[in-house]
Parts: C-alpha cells; structure tokens; sequence
C-alpha cells in the first residue's frame, strides 16, 4: 500500500493534543508531510519516575495511530540545566512503520548539517530506552501441566553447537534419574531425531487427542522433524511456526500430576527474531541457558539474546561455551575459533560461564550417529554431567515452586 501524502494533513495540532490529554508538559506538537510527527515536552515539570516513563508512554500512544509514521521527541526543560553546554536539545526517532532512507553526510547549502537529517550514534536503538519503548513486557504466563520446569537452551546464532548442548544435557539429567523432556522448538532445523537416532519415529496420539512423546534414552522427545518429511523445505510464517511450537508444548502428554516432568529442555531457534520473542513472552520459560562459541562474531549476537531475555523478564543461568579449543594426541591445546571469548562476554554480562566444552571427536560422532556423546563417552561425557550440576544448582537458586531435590551421584 502507498503512502498518501494527502491523508496526513487531516491531523491537526488539536487533534494531536486531545489524543494525548493536552497535558501541561507538552508545549508542541508539528505533524509534517510522510507521516512525520515532533512531539516537544518539558520533562523537568515532572517528578524522576514520571520523566523515565514519559517516553515510553507516548511511543505507546501515538504509534498506534495509522496516519502516524515517524515519531521524534524533542525534549526542552524550562528549567536552567547546571551546565551550560551548546548541545542541541536530545531526540529521540523511532520508526514505527517502514521509512525512506536519508542520508547522515548531507549538508545544507550554507555548509551546516541538514537540519531534517539527524546522525544516529551506531548503537543507539540497542540502549537500554529503546527496547523499553519497542519491545513489550512478558506477561504472565500459566504454567504447563505436568512439566516442573521450563530451561530454553539458546543462541542468537546458528551453526554454535545449541542442539548438541541440549541433547546432552536432556541426557545427562536422565542419567541421574530425573524425568526429562526435550521439546525440538529449532522448526526450519530440526536435529533431534538425527541426534536421538528416532528420525524413523512417528507419535501416537491417546484418547483425548493429545500427542505422546517418543522416549530416547529416558528423555521425551518431541520434534517438528516426526511429523514432516525431512527433505521438505519448512516455508513457515512467524504465526504459523508459533502455532506448531504452541501445539508440540501444549497438546502433548508431557507428564502428569502424580508423575510430572522436573525439566523441559526447549531447544529454541537460532537467532532473536518473532518465533523467539513469542517463545521467550508465551511460553512458562523458567531460565535460559546462552550457547555460544569463543569467535567475536558470536559473541555479538549473545549480547542480543541476553538483551531479548532480560526484555521479556526470563532468568539467564549462564553462558555455555562450545568448540573452547582442539586437544591433539600430545595434550596440547589449540584454540581454533579463538581463546577467552566466553569468559569475556559472561564478565561484561554479569553471568556465569557454566562450561566450556572442547571440539571433541566424540561428540560430533555422537550426534552423527544418533547416540549422545553424554551416554557412552567418558571425557565428553564428563562435561555435560558437570554443566547439568551447575544447571541444577542454579534452577535450585531460583527458588521456583515445587522444584524436585536435584541429587547429583559421583
């Protein structure tokens, strides 16, 4: 649909000022051609908490309005400010629908910056401000029957071991007794049933119409991979992809009262998009767990996840580092895809780093083969039976309800 510069000129500064209460802060609106709306404010009128909030709230306000495309907040104390600095007044631009790209280098013909074209520091829009007025809050939501605990094994980037950390893992806390299950939620790559060697499984369904889930290595497993053909390409829009997680968490015996589940791990999808952000705010997430690889290109996206996970108020254990370092047959280490990266990025975020786990022969060949390097191999084996310790500790330390007594046996 194109835009209509005719239609923008039916809303008015009057109009504009209704909508919002005509409240004694606002000292004036400008709606201009494309949808642009300058909203000035005077936020030293207001006490602390109302000036934080006052942002957030117009965002919220004005971008629900159709003729409304762009929306800049011009802030103008009336009262004199300690220092005095020939800074412009502060703005705020956030899009709210699709814009025309400017161009920052433009310069008037008087040789001083194009006063419509406004430099964005690189950045910006991650800030703490941004997200608060963009990215909506995780409501609550009602627990699963027969599932304990929720623990959402992510990554803001594929391809860096997330799969391979959460079978394992759902492995390795059945090794210890508990009742495990493991939700392949990655819908455009499902590894699963290659990983659990249950590719040729299809689920039942009991007598209400629920789905059962297969059992591999005393771990319940659901999978998108067990009810499509694995060379079908997944063409899936967001709303469809949420419906089929909803359905796989939801419409499945799980567990029950007597017998609930005490952990579901959820092998999310890479990446921080629409499927994640619903899963993080629609699903009973109890923490989340952050894989990542020592590379810097990694790194970066973590900080994403991390940002998307503390937005939609879920608890992040820790940092899982993969592919740490090579081991040749002498005992010498090489750090292939770079040295520290994990530790460094759990100290700027303020988590633990929970396990470094190597570039193993073995746990490639586990996954290959469809059993877990967990099971049978003792070095690999080793590092996911000490990550599921420190899971369990850390799931204990949320002090959840109903949380089962985690016993780890030497």
């Amino acid at each position: 649909m194109f835009w209509d510069r005719k239609a923008t000129k039916a809303l008015t500064e009057p109009q504009i000022r209704d909508l919002l209460g005509d409240p004694d802060w606002l000292k004036g609106v400008s709606f201009g051609d494309e949808g642009i709306l300058e909203v000035q404010i005077d936020s030293s009128t207001l006490d602390d908490n109302r000036a934080k909030t006052l942002r957030a709230d117009l965002i919220e306000t004005l971008s629900s309005h159709k003729l409304i495309r762009h929306i800049i907040i011009v802030d103008r104390p009336s009262k004199p400010e300690k220092k005095v600095s020939s800074q412009k007044p502060r703005h705020t631009l956030l899009s709210t629908r699709p814009q025309k790209p400017t161009h920052a280098h433009e310069i008037a013909a008087d040789g001083q910056p194009n006063t419509m074209t406004r430099r964005v520091r690189k950045g910006a829009r991650l800030t703490d401000e941004a997200l608060e007025q963009t990215q909506p809050k995780r409501s609550l939501v009602a627990p699963i029957d027969g599932i304990k605990r929720i623990v959402a094994v992510a990554s803001a980037k594929g391809g860096v071991g997330k799969s391979t950390v959460a079978v394992n893992l759902a492995v390795a806390f059945a090794k210890q007794g508990m009742r495990v299950g493991l939700l392949d939620a990655d819908i455009y790559g499902p590894s699963v049933p290659t990983m659990l060697n249950t590719t040729e499984i299809s689920p039942e369904t009991d007598e209400n119409g629920k789905l059962i889930p297969a059992e591999a290595y005393g771990v319940q497993t659901l999978s998108i991979g067990y009810l499509t053909d694995p060379d079908a390409p997944m063409i899936w829009r967001g709303p469809i992809v949420q419906s089929a997680i909803s359905q796989m968490l939801k419409d499945a015996v799980w567990g029950s009262k007597k017998q609930p589940l005490d952990v579901l791990i959820l092998d999310t999808p890479p990446g921080t998009g629409d499927a994640q952000l619903a899963l993080a705010q629609k699903v009973p997430i109890t923490a989340a767990l952050l894989v990542t690889t020592p590379q810097e290109v990694a790194l970066a996206d973590v900080r994403r996840g991390a940002a998307m996970f503390a937005k939609t108020h879920v608890p992040v254990l820790g940092i899982v580092e993969t592919m740490s370092w090579f081991e040749d047959a002498s005992g010498e280490r090489h750090y292939i895809m770079g040295e520290g990266g994990g530790v460094e990025i759990a100290r700027d975020l303020g988590l633990p780093l929970l396990a470094q786990i190597p570039l193993l022969p073995s746990i490639r060949e586990g996954g290959d083969s469809g059993v877990p390097s967990a099971l049978k191999d003792e070095k690999a084996a080793s590092y996911f039976k000490n990550l599921a310790r420190e899971v369990a500790f850390s799931l204990d330390a949320l002090q959840t309800k109903s949380a089962p007594e985690i016993v780890f046996e030497d």
